[in-house]
């Protein structure tokens, strides 16, 4: 991954160590203490200087090419080993240039493994944050060893190292400040010797301490995020919302709860997409066997289907419409529309199939259809919960015939007490119906139907819906001419993948 982490942070941590460093050898070393302000700081500097410059090519060399698990304790080391470098390098420094003794040298040392170790865990829980946003953003994961270091390992591993690091200097700066007692202790007073003592444990205190609670909010922050995104994904998947994923980029016990999540998410959109398809498939069949025993053929599915589709698209942000029509639901009707004439299988022979016009009594009987496809589909629907996509089935099923003007059967609903899915099929059966031809008919041009359908608009159709076809006639006759009796036909005999393909 390239390395994105921004290097104010890391600088912040150079010199706050070049301040901290040159303050912390003169209250430790007396040896450093004896230097004038431009030796003491120019090769601190100058040995900070060459680790910062050196940590962008050591990541890209060693970091970039490392696995995504390794990656993290990678720019740990590489951080820790130049501040670990810079410590032998002022040490030998001091000891050639001013022949200051090995103690010194180490006191230097032990400084710098004490604000290195701090600033090279912050610098590495940064690139570990850089890791997720990196897995966030492609959708790529980590893989986690199998015998990963486990967290709680790792807090008390830090724990122990803080707590011997905050004792190793305070005792350094105790001993040191026991040698100047002894020398100068007969010229100072009590209270000013006390006061200088406890002002320089305070100080080493207070910058360990900042640096220990800097690196508890960066895991803080870290834990936050991995938190939130399993949080996220957890309350999207109880709302049915089963395409995200929480990024793997930790080697530990989160990475594998990470895993774990993503597995179950990906089990449960499995799973949904299995009954999706099953649904599917169970709408058509049921569609087509009522098809079968109607003068109609099978494209008069798909071309309905596709009609309401058209139609609920374009209405999606009309004021009057979008409050019913959402994408959720614009999804329900399209895959519930096939089942608008299911009723059908329950009229006689004689009837459904008769070539010429019904009489009064024969008509009478086809109108049952509407109930009768409704009731079936309302035992349905209590099975599978109020819920259920055939809701809308239903509701078209009962719904298709009414007119706008209340003329329409069964019930003679009127206006806007017809559902909207009523309202959609209305349109899209009707004209369907006249642009295919049947025994007892022509097939009617586009703009024939076109003129019929005006004329049918504040009477048979709601006028918005009308107003919609208008907008949408082109994609319209897009779909009749795609679906045709002739076109799926051919289909349809050429293999049962097209005919499931096409649907």
């Amino acid at each position: 991954m390239e390395d994105q982490n921004p290097t104010w942070r890391a600088a912040l941590h150079y010199l706050s160590a070049t301040v901290i460093l040159a303050v912390y050898g003169v209250q430790v070393c007396p040896f450093l203490e004896t230097l004038t302000t431009g030796q003491l700081v120019l090769p601190i500097l100058l040995a900070l200087g060459v680790q910062f410059a050196l940590r962008g090519p050591l990541r890209a060399r060693l970091v970039d090419g490392a696995a995504f698990q390794n990656q993290t304790f990678m720019v740990f080391k590489i951080e820790y080993g130049l501040f670990l470098a810079s410590g032998v390098f002022l040490t030998v420094f001091n000891t050639m240039m001013y022949g200051f003794p090995l103690t010194s040298g180490l006191k230097v040392i032990i400084g710098l493994a004490t604000l290195g170790f701090f600033a090279s865990i912050d610098l590495a829980l940064e690139w570990q944050r850089k890791l997720v946003e990196h897995f966030s953003r492609t959708g790529h994961h980590m893989q986690v060893d199998e015998n990963y270091f486990p967290l709680t390992g790792k807090l008390g591993l830090f724990t122990s190292i803080s707590v011997v690091c905050i004792m190793g200097v305070v005792v350094l700066v105790i001993n040191k400040d026991l040698i100047w007692l002894s020398e100068v202790g007969r010229t100072l007073s009590y209270e000013k010797a006390q006061m200088l003592i406890l002002g320089e444990v305070a100080f080493v205190i207070g910058v360990i301490l900042a640096h220990v609670l800097n690196v508890i909010y960066s895991y803080v922050r870290n834990l936050r995020g991995f938190l939130d995104n399993e949080n996220t994904i957890l309350e999207e998947a109880s709302h049915g919302d089963l395409d995200g994923f929480v990024p793997v980029g930790t080697n530990d016990e989160f990475g594998v709860m990470a895993i774990h999540t993503n597995a179950m998410v990906k089990g449960l959109r499995d799973t949904n997409e299995e009954i999706r398809r099953t649904r599917d498939v169970s709408i058509l069949t049921l569609a087509s066997l009522a098809e079968t025993r109607d003068n109609e053929t099978g494209a008069h599915i798909l071309r309905t289907q596709r009609y309401i589709l058209v139609l609920a698209e374009h209405l999606q942000t009309h004021p009057r419409f979008k409050a019913v029509l959402s994408t959720e639901n614009i999804d329900l009707l399209y895959k519930s529309a096939p089942l608008h004439d299911i009723g059908k299988v329950g009229i006689p022979d004689n009837i459904l199939l008769k070539p010429g016009k019904l009489t009064d009594e024969e008509f009478e009987i086809m109108k049952t259809h509407a109930m009768l496809g409704s009731e079936a589909l309302r035992v349905a629907e209590i099975e599978l919960g109020s819920n259920s996509f055939l809701r809308f089935a239903r509701e078209i099923s009962l719904s298709h015939h009414e007119k706008w003007d209340g003329s329409g059967y069964p019930y003679g609903l009127k206006g806007d007490t017809i559902p909207v899915s009523g309202r959609l099929m209305a349109v899209a059966d009707v004209y369907d119906a006249l642009i295919s031809k049947r025994v007892y008919k022509k097939a009617f041009s586009h703009e024939e139907a076109r003129d019929l359908l005006l004329k049918g608009k504040n009477a048979h159709f709601d006028p918005d819906v009308i107003d919609a076809f208008v907008a949408c006639e082109d994609a319209f006759i897009r779909v009749a001419e795609e679906f045709s009796d002739h076109n799926y036909a051919e289909r349809t005999q050429a293999s049962p993948q097209d005919a499931l393909a096409i649907a």
